[in-house]
This record gives C-alpha cells, sequence and structure tokens, in this order.
C-alpha cells in the first residue's frame, strides 16, 4: 500500500507547487512585462488620482455627463466581483419595469428629445460591466450634454466622433466610444 500511496501524494505535492504557485507567478510575470498598462487594471488617472479603468463602466448620473449602459450586477453596479448578466427574459416584469424607469429617467432629464432610444441605454449587457457606449446611444445624449454645459452641439458631436472605436478588426460589432474617456475629454472643454 504504501509503495502505491507514497507516489501518489508526492505526484500531487509536485503538482499543486507547479501549477498553484510556478506556473501563475510565471505568467503574473510576464503578462507584468510585455503588457503592464492592462495587467494594472488599465486605471485612468488624472491628477495623481485613479479616476477609473478603461475597461469597467461607472455609473453616470449627471445631466451634464454622458451615461454609461445600466449595469446588471449587485449589490452595487459595475461590481467586477459580481459580472454577469440579470437572467431576465423579455417577458419577466422585473426586466420591463427597469427598462420603463430607465426611459422614464432619460425622458426626464432631456424632455425635448423624441428621437428613440437606443437599446443600450436602457438594457445592461451580458456582462454588466460595459464602459463603452455606441456611437447611436453617445449622439442621441449629446444635445443634453451640450445644453447642460453650455457648449455647441456640434462641438460635442465632434468630440463624440474623436473618441469613437470603430469595428474589431473592421468588421465585428460595432463602432462604439469609451464613457469614462468621453466624460474626462468633456470636463476639460472650455464654454
Amino acid at each position: 500500500m504504501n509503495t502505491v500511496l507514497r507516489p501518489a501524494i508526492v505526484l500531487l505535492a509536485v503538482m499543486t507547487v507547479i501549477t498553484g504557485i510556478v506556473y501563475p507567478f510565471v505568467v503574473t510575470g510576464v503578462v507584468q512585462v510585455l503588457f503592464p498598462r492592462q495587467a494594472a487594471g488599465s486605471l485612468v488617472v488624472e491628477g495623481g488620482k485613479v479616476v477609473g479603468s478603461r475597461l469597467i463602466g461607472q455609473p453616470f448620473s449627471d445631466p451634464k455627463d454622458f451615461w454609461s449602459r445600466p449595469s446588471a450586477t449587485s449589490p452595487q453596479p459595475y461590481n467586477g466581483l459580481a459580472s454577469g448578466g440579470s437572467n431576465l427574459g423579455p417577458l419577466n416584469p422585473a426586466l420591463t419595469d427597469g427598462v420603463k424607469a430607465r426611459i422614464a429617467a432619460l425622458h426626464a432629464v432631456d424632455p425635448e428629445n423624441h428621437a428613440p432610444i437606443p437599446v443600450d441605454l436602457v438594457t445592461a449587457s451580458a456582462s454588466g460591466l460595459d464602459p463603452d457606449i455606441s456611437l447611436a446611444a453617445a449622439y442621441y445624449q449629446a444635445d443634453r450634454v451640450a445644453r447642460v454645459r453650455h457648449l455647441s452641439p456640434a462641438r460635442v458631436r465632434a468630440l463624440i466622433a474623436a473618441h469613437a472605436r470603430g469595428r474589431w478588426i473592421g468588421v465585428l460589432g460595432e463602432p462604439t466610444v469609451n464613457v469614462l474617456e468621453l466624460n474626462l475629454a468633456l470636463d476639460e472643454l472650455r464654454p
């Protein structure tokens, strides 16, 4: 029995050290060297203070800012530890009520805007952490942001266009804009 049990325990210990300690340290070291900004969370620093990440959305509710895509994470929005969708189906009353509440909030903050509301402003993504919105969602909010910040709508639309990202490898997905980066660029503008 000892001839079978001892090699099994030694193999378990060796594999635990290799896969649980050595491999993670090697991969972490390689990533820190090759991709230091991404390995650190793609943090955005303004004035020596971390204001967010380019990879995780943030809740913006001030009318002067562009609003992010809603988050389905809990207990707080954009919680990276609780990434995942709400799993609410299209006939679920909770989903319908949430969408109606978001539509009402958008109309309350910008009652003159009668354009169709882009779907990404009222529904959460599968991860619930999206830092980007579609160009349609950004342009939908442009007049409100321009009015509240006392900027010309053309200037705000030009800023959206300047921060737009195209389709991934030219064909996949839709063009988007990072909400945090766009709001930070807005903060630098003067009326």
